[in-house]
């Protein structure tokens, strides 16, 4: 298959290299990230879009994506399949699909899960929004890339599934995070917490999978210093597009609204940028009520 690959930066360079790797004739274009090893490098995004079968996009916000998309859609040809992989709003998502649906283009919003080290692998989760059509063209790309595609719905259904998501993992490690500093003061050992919590009603993903506690569990960020998996500046930024959904939607988040409130405080106020989301362990722990 012919792909275009405009974004190839941490999460896109790998994925684009992985696209090579199988096989596939990808042309790459990032005004700054180097080009990945089998990927040709495009003078332009145009150049990388023409011709090609699926065009993929992997971007930092909603206004870059449409302002991308409007260079792309002209360039492309009629029944190729314009696949996002970033995470922006859902309106820009929405927004981006109607126009490339005009130029009979398929689209597709799909935000992927896994971090670095799942692009790296292959193994992203992609939750991809968009016609049944234009995902059927880009499933083999998705098998490629990853090791599961969801079909969540219309256009935007993909982004909505992924903010929702990045919600309960941003409460969810708050919460895992304030208990480990309740259990330091209240003198409970905290392997002895994590033996208890990961096979007992409170376990979660951030528990279990991605303990914020250093040395305990499975290697996690943790264990390197807090260097980021999942930087708490891109936490910040899903729940951030959490609320803005959730106040045109009229949902009442009020623990999403709690923790996009710690997480502002953490990245901006504290010395939360660049480190990893987990890094609210060593925060909580050291502060009292006051």
């Amino acid at each position: 298959m012919k792909i275009g690959f405009i974004g190839l930066g941490n999460m896109g360079g790998p994925m684009a290299a992985n696209l090579a790797a199988a096989g596939h004739e990808v042309a790459g274009f990032d005004l700054h990230a180097p080009m990945p090893a089998g990927v040709q490098d495009a003078r332009s995004a145009e150049a990388a879009a023409t011709d090609a079968d699926v065009v993929i996009t992997m971007l930092p916000n909603g206004a870059i994506l449409r302002s991308v998309a409007a260079q792309l859609v002209p360039a492309m040809r009629a029944g190729a399949v314009l696949c996002d992989c970033s995470t922006v709003d859902v309106d820009s998502a929405r927004a981006v699909a109607e126009q490339a649906q005009a130029a009979g283009i398929g689209a597709l919003d799909a935000p992927v899960s896994g971090g670095v080290g799942g692009a790296t692998a292959g193994t992203l989760t992609f939750m991809v929004g968009g016609s049944a059509a234009a995902f059927a063209t880009a499933a083999a790309l998705f098998d490629v890339m990853g090791a599961k595609a969801v079909h969540c719905g219309d256009a935007g259904a993909g982004q909505a599934a992924k903010i929702c998501n990045n919600m309960i993992l941003g409460v969810t490690m708050i919460a895992t995070c304030e208990a480990f500093a309740l259990a330091d003061k209240l003198g409970l050992d905290r392997q002895k917490m994590f033996d208890v919590v990961s096979t007992s009603s409170g376990y979660s993903w951030s528990m279990n999978a991605y303990c914020p506690a250093p040395g305990i569990g499975p290697q996690s960020p943790a264990d390197n210093d807090y260097k980021p998996g999942f930087a708490a500046d891109l936490m910040l930024k899903d729940l951030r597009l959490a609320q803005q959904a959730a106040e045109g939607a009229d949902a009442d988040t009020p623990l999403g609204t709690a923790a996009t409130a710690l997480y502002a405080r953490f990245v901006e106020e504290e010395d939360g940028t660049g480190r990893d989301f987990s890094a609210m362990l060593p925060r909580f722990a050291s502060r009292g009520r006051g």
